[in-house]
């Protein structure tokens, strides 16, 4: 009863948000444009897309790190790149977290990692994001701007696919699937590409996909999604059966719409 009760406010309450002007439509257009992989979505599309930025910016907490504030522009940017993957999951597959962190710049988080024998090392690493475990969302805010500059990056869609990961657990790559999606197909394709990359880099050749990729199974979830829809057609040459599973995960198939991407290549730097 309680269960139902709280639905039905959250239902009423976004109602209420959808209703009020919280987002110009010039101010939305503007977003959109700085957003190459929205290059393509029709009308309607972008309808839904302004709806689930409108209810993100409402129910999410923004948090600036070393500046003073997040303009409208840049928190609407990070809004519109954060939606454009739940553009047909809805917003509810957010709900487990509520804070964005927003650093000016690169940041540098401190880690301890046990290896192999047993032996604990620390140190620190630069980052251009992070995604917590039922915690924050946090971005290098020079790295959200960054993604008209290079193939492949884009640092929100990088760490809301962590979120999404994260959905059934600790990340693995393997985030919770819909009904009729085939679990033992994406462990098959996923690992065939993650085992290809890491053979590619072993023999030092080069990699169809920034080799980044071949970091964990979460990190080659979070490239592949990147490259869905920053750049489908690499993806899909590279590793058709995974452009195929991340179709059916996003409810989405980016070259169908047409979406852009660019083909400079990035100097990345790591992203958790």
């Amino acid at each position: 009863m309680i269960t139902r009760m709280l639905a039905w406010f959250k239902r009423r309450q976004r109602l209420r948000y959808l209703r009020e002007t919280l987002i110009s439509a010039s101010d939305f257009t503007q977003a959109v444009r700085r957003t190459p992989a929205c290059t393509g979505l029709d009308d309607e599309a972008q309808a839904r897309l302004r709806a689930l930025v409108t209810l993100f910016l409402r129910e999410k907490v923004f948090e600036a790190v070393g500046h003073a504030e997040i303009a409208l522009q840049d928190r609407l940017l990070i809004a519109v790149n954060a939606c454009l993957p739940i553009l047909n999951l809805g917003i509810d597959a957010y709900d487990e977290w509520t804070t964005v962190i927003v650093y000016p710049d690169e940041f540098i988080v401190g880690y301890e990692e046990e290896d192999e024998t047993g032996v604990v090392h620390s140190g620190r690493h630069l980052r251009t994001g992070e995604a917590w475990e039922r915690g924050p969302l946090v971005i290098s805010l020079r790295d959200v701007h960054a993604q008209t500059a290079w193939e492949g990056y884009n640092v929100v869609i990088h760490e809301c696919a962590h979120k999404l990961d994260m959905r059934n657990g600790a990340p693995n790559g393997f985030p919770r699937l819909h009904r009729g999606m085939s679990a033992r197909r994406w462990s098959e394709v996923f690992t065939q590409a993650y085992e290809d990359l890491r053979g590619r880099i072993e023999r030092n050749e080069e990699t169809p996909i920034e080799d980044y990729a071949a970091e964990s199974p979460a990190e080659c979830f979070a490239v592949f999604s990147e490259y869905f829809f920053e750049a489908p057609h690499r993806l899909r040459d590279a590793y058709p059966g995974v452009y195929g599973q991340l179709v059916q995960f996003y409810r989405q198939d980016p070259i169908a719409t047409s979406m852009g991407s660019h083909s400079i290549d990035s100097p990345y730097v790591n992203r958790v």
